[in-house]
């Protein structure tokens, strides 16, 4: 198992690429990427947009061929102006060329890559095969170029490109993470580990590669995760698919994301929601479960370095990085 590899700390002026890893950018989103730029450049951050990120390009549902994804983002890698790498969007494609990346560009120059949703599955990748902290993060088109960073209150905007700023560019714990609105305590209780985690389908994705974290990365990890467009039947049979494999008898605490067209189950006269198949499924492991917490398909998210040390306390609602994401270069 690797141990934990930090990107070096930004600085401001540095050049931060926002590129397609998965999904192309569609006909008519040009104006958000527009503002997701302009926010990455609110933090102090040059921007640069990858010609991968154009709607006249794209392959099926993918913004390339999986070869041509990897090409990109090993040349982002390898690049050593480039000192960050934003998804502009997620997707259905990395696990596609998981196969192809250069793993020895990451070890030798690791670098922030930040996205939710399909990225979320090249952050766990990778982070199994290398240690690199990535960021479950806000992505650039429907994230940061979302209308609540346009429209939304000044002073949330402000306290989130903060936290942004701070997370990429201090070497100092960032603290407790500051919630938009009320989380939910679904099983009591405080932990502290190293966060892990993404998209609930997309880490049952990986267990059947060979890119899948190894079991002692679950051992007193917070466990984050978020879904969408999905029952809560499967659900039930994805959180079953990690007790099995051993993932939910090893983590200290669970973390849950704002679920988005998440659908309860209604049969035989009864009705299943989230919260529901998550504690059935836990049964009687006794670990803090909070929820509601303002990740996922949805905007803002709050950042989450995947390998960096968290305390969740469940009885209160909170939720804290005590540990510097980044390091110094």
């Amino acid at each position: 198992m690797p141990a934990i590899l930090r990107p070096r700390a930004l600085r401001s002026g540095d050049l931060v690429v926002v590129t397609a890893p998965s999904g192309q950018l569609e006909p008519g989103e040009e104006p958000l990427l527009a503002r997701g730029v302009a926010i990455l450049e609110r933090m102090g951050f040059r921007v640069r947009v990858s010609p991968m990120v154009n709607p006249a390009r794209h392959r099926w549902w993918a913004s390339g061929t999986p070869a041509e994804q990897a090409d990109e983002l090993n040349g982002l890698l390898r690049d050593p102006e480039v000192r960050a790498i934003v998804a502009h969007t997620g997707g259905q494609t990395t696990i596609g060329y998981l196969d192809l990346i250069d793993l020895d560009a990451i070890r030798a120059d690791p670098k922030p890559i930040l996205g939710y949703s399909d990225i979320s599955l090249l952050h766990m990748a990778l982070h199994a095969k290398t240690g690199l902290v990535g960021f479950h993060a806000d992505i650039a088109t429907h994230g940061f170029g979302s209308d609540w960073y346009t429209l939304g209150d000044e002073a949330r905007r402000s306290e989130l490109v903060d936290l942004y700023t701070r997370v990429l560019t201090k070497t100092e714990a960032p603290g407790l993470l500051p919630a938009k609105g009320a989380w939910e305590t679904w099983r009591p209780g405080r932990a502290q580990g190293p966060l892990f985690g993404g998209l609930l389908n997309r880490l049952v994705l990986l267990q059947a590669t060979p890119f899948a974290p190894a079991a002692e990365q679950f051992e007193g990890a917070v466990l984050f995760w978020e879904e969408l467009q999905r029952p809560v039947s499967r659900i039930w049979n994805d959180l079953h698919t990690l007790r099995l494999s051993g993932v939910l008898d090893r983590i200290a605490g669970m973390v849950i994301g704002i679920p988005t067209e998440v659908t309860p189950h209604e049969g035989g006269g009864d009705r299943a929601g989230l919260r529901d198949v998550v504690l059935d499924v836990l049964a009687r492991r006794d670990i803090p479960v909070l929820a509601q917490v303002d990740f996922g398909h949805t905007s803002p998210n709050l950042p989450l370095p995947i390998g960096v040390r968290a305390h969740i306390d469940a009885d209160n609602q909170t939720l804290s990085l005590t540990e510097a994401a980044v390091t110094e270069g």
